[in-house]
């Protein structure tokens, strides 16, 4: 299948989203994108394994990169794609639509559209967003070619109802190691029962009352969760072990090694071993080029609940935001969908930010 750029938004999302791209095999969808970008004279156009780069050269005082994920999580029998009408809403249905072939559809059709751009602009469409961090496209080419994700601010088409949320979360994965006696279940009294004690772990975390902050105008709300508890070897034999999996999501006022601190002061004295942590992203839209963007797109911001993207350029200098069509709730959803209505609200905001 190809892909045509100037096609309508809703038709241009359905090409996107049948070309199936789940996490590692976005190779075809890549290669589609790379051949619609290379066809136009204004752009220059580079490319990482599944990731595409293209950009204006125009020597505009300034450049500011729109970026957005191919891969999708797996197919659930929501491909191919449908426009049909959901809760009243004229919508594209199936995987992608909402995270984020939505968001990619608009980034090319623009790319392709604006050849004389306000400012110079950087379009990045990456892969393997859906799985370890490890893989993340973005994140490759941070350490391969940091110089093409250079710019004063950014744009990450995820999913935010068509509204900009600043920032987002950190995330941090903890386990806490309980250890015990093997016994026979029958002689329980010979043995320690390591599940037993998970209980202090669990209330702690019952008894945890959530940190609420602004930052930069916008209001983050902490979170401190239970995610997976394991223990145990059979039916008949006290578990002399238990791990606890604790996911700690931080405003994006604390450091990485803030949160850890936290964590770790909060179960003191269990032992804490720390298995995931990304950083969050401060809003940053103080900056010139952020307030600009919020004149042309309307609204009041909001805080992004969640870890995305958006932290790969913060950590390099770049302050960005979520913005894209569709409701993050949706995202993954065995019955996603993307409504038509966001799709042409992204598109003529940006197009606005950038005409």
């Amino acid at each position: 299948m190809s892909l045509d750029p100037r096609a309508d938004l809703p038709d241009l999302l359905q090409q996107l989203m049948d070309l199936e791209s789940v996490s590692g095999a976005e190779g075809p969808l890549a290669d589609e994108v790379e051949r619609v970008l290379r066809g136009c004279g204004h752009l220059e156009v580079l490319r990482d394994g599944d990731t595409v780069v293209a950009r204006t050269q125009l020597g505009r005082e300034e450049r500011v990169v729109v970026a957005g994920h191919l891969d999708t999580v797996p197919v659930a029998g929501n491909l191919p794609s449908q426009r049909r009408e959901v809760d009243g809403v004229d919508a594209v249905w199936g995987r992608g639509a909402c995270d984020m072939k939505g968001g990619v559809a608009v980034q090319l059709a623009l790319a392709v559209e604006l050849a004389e751009p306000t400012r110079d602009v950087t379009w990045v469409f990456y892969d393997n967003e859906e799985v370890e961090a490890e893989r993340n496209g973005l994140g490759r080419v941070a350490r391969t070619h940091p110089e093409w994700l250079e710019g004063s601010f950014a744009v990450l088409g995820e999913p935010s109802n068509a509204r900009v949320e600043g920032g987002c979360q950190g995330t941090l994965r903890v386990e806490i190691t309980l250890t015990g006696t093997a016994a026979h279940s029958a002689r329980a009294w010979m043995g320690h029962n390591a599940v037993h004690d998970a209980a202090e772990v669990l209330q702690r975390l019952r008894d945890y009352q959530p940190r609420q902050v602004e930052v930069e105008g916008l209001r983050y709300h902490e979170g401190l969760n239970a995610v997976r508890i394991s223990g145990g070897i059979a039916g008949n034999v006290i578990p002399d072990r238990c791990v606890v999996e604790v996911n700690f999501r931080f405003a994006p006022d604390r450091s990485e090694d803030e949160a850890v601190a936290f964590v770790t002061d909060f179960f003191a004295p269990l032992p804490v071993e720390v298995t995931d942590l990304s950083p969050g992203a401060r809003p940053g839209l103080d900056r010139p080029a952020a307030a600009q963007f919020l004149a042309a797109v309307g609204g009041e911001p909001q805080a992004k609940f969640g870890w995305t993207d958006v932290a790969r350029f913060s950590a390099l200098g770049v302050p960005a935001v979520n913005f894209g069509p569709g409701n993050p709730s949706k995202a993954h959803a065995d019955d996603e969908f993307c409504p038509v209505a966001d799709l042409r609200t992204c598109a003529d905001a940006l197009r606005r930010w950038l005409s």
